[in-house]
This record gives C-alpha cells, structure tokens and sequence, in this order.
C-alpha cells in the first residue's frame, strides 16, 4: 500500500470536481444503491467504464434500476492514475531500496471507477474488493483511489475487526494505492470530518459538504 499525501493539485481538484459534477447530473450519474438486503449504501454513487451492482456484487454494461449505460472514463482521470503509479513506483525505489517494484505494485490501465460521494453521515463498512476478473486479481492490480473535499477516516486490515483495523486520515488530494499482496485488503471509511475541505473548494469550486471518492481499477 502506498499514501500519497496532497498529491492532486488544487487545479485538478477543482477540474475533478466539475468534471464529476458534469457526469454526475446526466445519464448513468449519481444514485444511491441498495444491497442485496434492501439496506441501502450511506452514500451516493456513479460508475464510470462499466456499472457496479452492489445487489449482484458483479460488473454490467447498464444500470437495471434505470437502464442508464455508465458514462466513460475521462482521458485526464486515467492520465493522473497512470502518473500516480509512476510516482508511487519511484517513492517504493527511494525508500525501500526495491528494484522489483512493478512485481511489487503492478501497473493498470483503469477501465472501471467508482465515484462515491459521502456527506457529513457517510460512511462504509470494512470489505474487500473482489469484483473484479479473477485475472486482475490474480495479477494483483492496483486499486488507485483519489480523495476530494472533506477528510475521512479510513480504515484497512487483514479482516473485518473494527477493533484491529489501522486507521490514516484521508485529506483532499491524497491518493492510496493498494495492489500486490495487498490487494485484497480489507478497508472502508468509518466517518467523514465535517468542515474539513479546503477553502479554495468551496470558494472555486462550490463543493458541498462531503467528500469525493474515485476508486480506479482494471476488470
């Protein structure tokens, strides 16, 4: 795994923010999913590539609440994903000494992200992402997730025990990678601090309350 802090520019927070923003309100945008359970996710979600169903726990080409076909995945996103393995790879040289790195956190091109926006009450429970091909996962490719607005607190470990999870505050524009061995890591967010988004988001930007997470992944 690999923390990335205060890694997007504030520019390309701003430009993520209405490009979201954009998606969001049109076809295929922002919904809130419903378990398989009928409890609905603490949070508003848009797919982008190809559609998650939380109900199924599998990948579609449409969305069956409304038959909506989830919009593409912006150039400029997949660009700051690929840059951010690139630099994730030259921090892994720098300080462990590692000249395997690509065996370590292979690279991926991202064909599927998951946009969630949490508001002030948001969270999600411990879980493993494991929707993806048995392939990628097999291959360990990365899960690259991008933080905007409000801080969360996210935890990760080898199960789901609240109680022994690591914990690391997420800010607005810090990046986490987790691949390799690591990517099946147990992890979710278990509360957003409210008020905690920088000001030139709400200033330039107009954010709401909440946060904007984009998880990056390759089927």
């Amino acid at each position: 795994m690999v923390l990335l802090k205060n890694y997007i520019s504030h520019t390309n927070q701003i430009k993520i923010i209405n490009k979201i923003r954009e998606l969001g309100l049109g076809p295929g945008g922002f919904y809130q999913p419903v378990y398989r359970s009928g409890n609905k996710l603490h949070l508003q979600m848009m797919c982008l590539g190809k559609h998650w169903d939380p109900e199924r726990g599998s990948y579609g080409l449409i969305r069956e609440v409304d038959g909506a076909c989830p919009p593409s995945i912006p150039v400029e996103f997949k660009q700051l994903v690929e840059d951010a393995i690139q630099d994730s790879h030259a921090l892994l040289k720098e300080e462990l000494k590692l000249s395997n790195v690509e065996r370590v956190l292979p690279r991926m091109s991202p064909d599927i992200c998951l946009v969630n926006f949490y508001t002030e009450s948001g969270r999600l429970g411990l879980h493993q992402d494991t929707s993806e091909s048995s392939e990628s996962r097999r291959r360990g490719l990365p899960v690259v997730s991008f933080s905007i607005g409000d801080s969360a607190e996210f935890l990760y470990g080898n199960n789901r025990d609240i109680n022994r999870a690591k914990k690391v505050i997420l800010e607005s524009g810090d990046v986490i990678i987790f691949g390799g061995k690591s990517r099946l890591v147990y992890h979710g967010v278990r509360c957003i601090k409210q008020n905690s988004a920088p000001s030139f988001l709400v200033e330039k930007a107009n954010l709401r309350p909440g946060r904007i997470n984009l998880t990056f992944r390759e089927f």
